[in-house]
């Protein structure tokens, strides 16, 4: 399946939600796999298949233990249903992300994910461009990797032309999901937008 369409295929959802303390922006992404839900469970958790497609990992990888990307953030394992819920802080103790299985309607599986950080760090809902894109182009290298078409180092497919081009229309998409939610003004919007594309389709037109 190519990127763009798993672009069309895409939820996407940012909202402010009660946090542990304090409000929270959450970006929540859905989509549909072919893959039964096992595969898509263990492209999540082996560290052998997560190289191929997202990053190295090292560390321990069960509840209460801590893990760290190559050149990326670390975190902890906060909780775990094997096969249903993976549930980790990424980056510091207050950013959480979650990722949940559910076997599809017609077969396959949909992946639910969430990434959750204190509305004082986001500023408003316009901060889910900072990370939202790069979480989309993992989606979609999850689905190259459960369908068998992903060979190529993840970092430099990330950088590639078509993949800044996917991640410029990504960054449209969710633009159009924060002004839907209505937590974040027109200038913070605007300014997120711009950030992103420097961060994610520096390239791009």
């Amino acid at each position: 399946m190519s990127p763009d369409i798993q672009l069309n295929e895409t939820q996407r959802t940012v909202a402010v939600a009660p946090g542990s303390g304090e409000p929270a922006v959450q970006v929540r992404l859905v989509h549909h796999y072919t893959a039964l839900p096992a595969d898509v469970w263990a492209a999540l958790t082996d560290p052998a298949a997560l190289a191929r497609w997202f990053l190295p990992v090292t560390g321990d990888l069960q509840v209460g233990g801590t893990f760290q990307l190559a050149g990326n953030a670390g975190g902890a394992v906060l909780a775990c249903v094997p096969g249903r819920v993976l549930r980790v802080s990424y980056g510091g103790p207050s950013s959480v992300v979650v990722a949940r299985l559910d076997p599809g309607v017609n077969g396959g599986t949909t992946l639910t994910f969430e990434h959750t950080v204190p509305l004082t760090m986001a500023g408003s809902g316009a901060g889910a461009l900072s990370v939202a894109p790069a979480w989309e182009m993992s989606v979609v290298g999850l689905g190259l990797f459960l369908a068998g078409d992903f060979v190529e180092d993840p970092v430099h497919w990330e950088a590639s032309p078509g993949m800044q081009r996917f991640a410029r229309l990504s960054i449209d998409a969710w633009a159009v999901a924060v002004e839907r939610s209505e937590t974040a003004s027109a200038i913070e919007l605007s300014a997120a937008v711009a950030a992103s594309i420097a961060q994610f389709a520096p390239d791009t037109p």
